[in-house]
């Protein structure tokens, strides 16, 4: 299971910096390419808004 982004996202940029294998690209609302996650949950633990949680 991977990881993904909610609309609470501020892209402050905290979850790409610490994500191991680049899966998180830039936008309004930051995304997690789910082929690249290894869910490690590196992102989720980074996250000042609680946006990042295990993908349902």
């Amino acid at each position: 299971m991977t990881r993904v982004i909610s609309n609470e996202c501020i892209a402050c940029g905290s979850c790409m910096s610490e994500c191991p294998v680049d899966a998180i690209s830039e936008g309004d609302i930051y995304k997690i390419d789910s082929d690249k996650c290894t869910d490690c949950g590196a992102c989720e633990e980074v996250c000042p808004v609680n946006a990042i949680s295990a993908a349902q």
